[in-house]
């Protein structure tokens, strides 16, 4: 299967032209081509887009919940077969290697598996009442239109993040795919069409955020905004849904510390402390962004930590052999190199890369090299700012205390990383660490069924799992009397 040279919007079942007429190139960012040219939508597709979502809402909410989940199903089991194409889409369109490109999709089916299964499980609740025989019931109900906009980094999965639970709840939906990557979810539109979904349940509109993101979270018919983004995008989301008093989900950035006790694994840490933070370039808003080392094992960690950085292959992301890819575009890859240069000055030590690269394959894209930083105090800008890039920052600490009072001042507070052998420190983890969620002698990668949130800038509610589910519908209180 190929890519098509060009894609128009996806609203009510059709494939429908921009208003406007416009398009937007899709670039590889690994060779500089265009890989194809999206329907570069405005307010106007975005009012046809949730209007269809308004007529398609009262028949697909009114379905049984086993009537929604067999689409899903259906849907899931097109992704399964498509997967590989899938992958390569991603990789093409985001740079990321095509084995990543292929868990995402794998973790993709999961996320819609899960809200299938558990379309079941939304559960209300009886309560005695104040009156004599009365009862009072708690019901769940759909939401209404969801409006949904995914950032550049997973171009699948959190689409399917998104659509799952909310056409699960009985809600219909109305996607901004990111305009950098939106070839995977238009890709994803043409298996939702296979699947028969009723038109109007699910609904893909392309372009930027000033042209399609602000009128969709603008929207009076829009009742639910979730957004994966940056945090100063997700700010003015919240600021802009206040005017309708919208339900707001946000998944923002992180800057995810990862400690190293005295007595963890060494070898268990350096390659968790890899994979969490140049997986994907690092571009993951869970990635490690500062690390942690106790000056007992420092010296050791480090010198391993400098072994394993040197045997990543970074190259072509459809290599099999790739271990990292290019960064998404070039602004991205200014950016990242400006941080590492600035915490140079500050006194940071450049022990690994630190520069774009160049020669070959890499002439042609937005390559940077995996960087390792050491020498880092926790007074530098870089500690506080996601880098978002390959960029690992070491720094050592006196006690585990210490690294834990270090980890918390932070603005973010997504995820942490904590290893180590104590059962002591291991069951404090909860108190200790002020994170949504906290992997403990393990690499990142959240699971389905788990709950992915955060807390202060990295945003509000939360996806995946019953707890993600659940963010989908509102109760309804009734008093019950004979």
């Amino acid at each position: 299967m190929a890519l098509q040279n060009s894609y128009d919007l996806f609203i009510n079942g059709e494939w429908t032209p921009a208003v406007s007429g416009e398009r937007l190139d899709v670039e590889n960012p690994a060779t500089g081509e265009t890989l194809s040219r999206v329907a570069n939508g405005t307010g106007a597709d975005v009012d046809k887009a949730v209007a269809a979502a308004e007529r398609a809402l009262p028949g697909w909410s009114a379905k049984l919940a086993t009537e929604r989940a067999d689409y899903l199903y259906k849907l899931n089991t097109l992704i399964e077969r498509d997967a590989e194409h899938l992958a390569r889409t991603i990789s093409s369109e985001m740079g990321k290697p095509i084995k990543e490109g292929r868990v995402e999709v794998g973790f993709a089916t999961k996320l819609i598996r899960f809200a299938a299964e558990n379309a079941l499980r939304l559960q209300g609740e009886i309560i005695p009442g104040s009156r004599p025989g009365e009862k009072i019931l708690i019901d769940r109900k759909p939401v209404g239109v969801v409006g949904a906009i995914a950032a550049w980094n997973f171009p699948l999965a959190l689409i399917a993040r998104k659509l799952g639970p909310a056409l699960a709840a009985g809600n219909t939906i109305v996607i901004k795919p990111h305009e950098m990557t939106p070839l995977a979810a238009l890709e994803l539109a043409k298996l939702v069409a296979e699947a028969e979904f009723p038109a109007g349940v699910v609904n893909i509109v392309t372009g930027d955020g000033p042209r399609v993101g602000v009128p969709l979270v603008a929207h009076p018919g829009t009742r639910l905004i979730t957004m994966t983004g940056s945090t100063p995008a997700g700010k003015k989301i919240m600021a802009a849904a206040a005017e309708h008093l919208k339900i707001v989900r946000l998944e923002l950035g992180g800057k995810a510390p990862f400690i190293v006790a005295d007595d963890a694994d060494l070898n268990r840490a350096v390659e968790a402390a890899v994979v969490a933070r140049y997986g994907n370039a690092g571009q993951v808003c869970t990635a490690n962004e500062r690390t942690y080392v106790d000056a007992k094992v420092y010296d050791s960690f480090v010198g391993k930590l400098r072994d394993r950085i040197a045997q990543l292959k970074v190259g072509n992301p459809l290599d099999d052999a790739t271990d990292m890819g290019p960064k998404v575009c070039g602004p991205e890859l200014e950016k990242v190199d400006k941080m590492v240069k600035h915490a140079i000055e500050q006194g940071a030590k450049l022990e690994f890369g630190g520069e774009r690269l160049t020669g070959g394959l890499y002439d042609k894209g937005q390559f940077y090299a995996p960087t390792l930083l050491t020498n880092v105090t926790h007074d530098m800008d870089i500690m506080h700012e996601e880098v978002f890039g390959p960029v690992m920052l070491v720094m050592k600490t006196n006690s585990y205390d210490e690294a834990l009072k270090l980890a918390n001042d932070s603005r973010y507070g997504l995820s942490a990383y904590v290893f180590t052998n104590s059962l002591d420190r291991i069951m404090k983890m909860s108190s200790d660490l002020d994170f949504g969620e906290i992997y403990v002698n393990r690499e990142s990668g959240e699971a389905a069924q788990g709950f992915h949130h955060g807390y202060r800038d990295s945003g509000i509610g939360g996806e995946d799992g019953q707890h993600g589910l659940e963010t989908y519908v509102e109760t309804k209180t009734i008093y019950l009397n004979a």
